[in-house]
């Protein structure tokens, strides 16, 4: 699932169509880059009604493309939902989509990026306010470091780059939401590769969870 098609949608395939009329359904329009983590908390639920579809990870270096695709989504999906939920962050929007999602009435998950709602807000913002040179990594950012960090930024052409890009940080903070040895010990060589000391935090699903279970009506199982 490394490799997640962006506009792949995850759904109630066994539902039949009268189901699908009569049962409460819900859409979540999300980044790419959270698509594994909701399909876990999707099956962890168990909630059926929960269908999940994704933009492109990539969009975070355009975050300009963010915005129309959302709502691309939204009008798409009128009336096939009872109702409609964004999993994004700001993401460099900067206020744009949620100016847009208060015009459509479609609510998303509180945050301005996904470090923040998987860590927790408070905790957060409370390590932040004290290091602010932080790094921060995700499972997803582990799995595709190389491809999105080091040659989406250039650094694999240009490594005289690196203390352009990384000098005014002090550390990488990997923010885990899978408890997997391998994308630690992955995190710390990225870490070293930027030159950066590493910290490594067990946050899981954080606020996503909350919210999706929310969404859902059922509580995330605390082994999920």
């Amino acid at each position: 699932m490394d490799d997640l098609q962006p506009d792949a949608t995850w759904g109630d395939d066994a539902a039949s169509p009268m189901e699908r009329i009569v049962r409460p359904t819900t859409l979540f329009i999300a980044c790419g880059a959270l698509a594994r983590e909701l399909v876990a908390l999707k099956r962890a639920t168990g909630w059926a009604e929960l269908t999940i579809t994704c933009l492109p990870a990539h969009w975070h270096n355009v975050p300009q493309k963010i915005t129309p695709g959302v709502l691309r989504k939204i009008r798409s999906a009128r009336g096939a939902y009872d109702r409609i939920c964004v999993i994004y962050g700001d993401c460099g929007t900067g206020g744009e989509l949620d100016r847009a999602l208060a015009a459509e009435g479609v609510e998303r998950i509180p945050g301005p990026h996904c470090y923040q709602f998987f860590m927790g807000t408070a905790g957060f913002e409370a390590l932040t306010e004290d290091e602010p040179g932080c790094f921060f990594l995700t499972d997803y950012l582990v799995r595709h470091f190389d491809r999105l960090i080091i040659k989406g930024l250039g650094l694999d052409r240009h490594p005289e780059l690196l203390p352009d890009y990384f000098g005014n940080y002090s550390k990488v903070v990997y923010l885990a939401q899978l408890a997997d040895s391998s994308l630690k010990a992955r995190a710390a060589k990225a870490a070293a590769r930027l030159g950066l000391a590493f910290e490594y935090r067990m946050v899981g699903y954080g606020e996503l969870a909350d919210f999706v279970a929310r969404a859902a009506g059922t509580p995330v199982p605390a082994d999920a």
